[in-house]
């Protein structure tokens, strides 16, 4: 009965079921889940105007056919953008990218035509999206489906064309900080 209502049936998931946390929970599942190791990726949508983000909510979904997951908050400048182009690309950075990760989360970075300007990248072939330079491996995507995701938006994205490099290492997140792969001895 513990993992359900006194009558022993599921809580259904319902939003209204739960009080709002508090800032101490908050903080403290914030901690939880950052003990959870991921991948940083740079998110770049548009042609004409680009923008990014950094993002490490990102993971493959589906081989057959082949899909990706974002996800990314609705207040970003990227968010819209991504929903009018209907495409995006994704950047997987390099463990020596830390600089790129760090530019792409600061809400006080250059805007517009700046963003970019001091930023190594390609358009990608498919969607015009700007790849970067270096990156472990890079994706391509049209947009697929959007869902809600609380404060997110959870983008499906259908892998048009991807590429990388198998020899680079990847930077990584883990409990609030930038880490790297220690050297493998096997």
């Amino acid at each position: 009965m513990a993992d359900g209502s006194p009558d022993g049936r599921p809580h259904s998931a319902g939003a209204d079921q739960t009080p709002a946390p508090r800032a101490e929970d908050r903080r403290e599942l914030r901690g939880v889940l950052g003990s959870f190791a991921t991948g940083i990726t740079v998110l770049t949508a548009g042609r004409e105007l680009p923008r990014g983000m950094t993002a490490n909510s990102f993971t493959s979904v589906s081989l057959d056919p082949p899909l990706v997951l974002v996800c990314v908050v609705r207040t970003a400048a990227l968010h819209d953008l991504v929903l009018d182009e209907k495409a995006f690309a994704v950047s997987v950075l390099s463990a020596d990218q830390e600089h790129l990760a760090r530019r792409f989360a600061d809400r006080g970075r250059p805007r517009g035509a700046r963003e970019f300007e001091a930023v190594d990248t390609e358009p990608g072939r498919r969607t015009g999206a700007p790849i970067l330079s270096g990156a472990v491996a890079w994706l391509e995507c049209s947009l697929e489906a959007v869902y809600d995701g609380g404060d997110h938006s959870i983008l499906l994205g259908s892998v048009l064309d991807a590429g990388g490099d198998p020899g680079t290492d990847a930077l990584l997140f883990y409990r609030g900080g930038f880490h790297r792969l220690a050297p493998s001895t096997v």
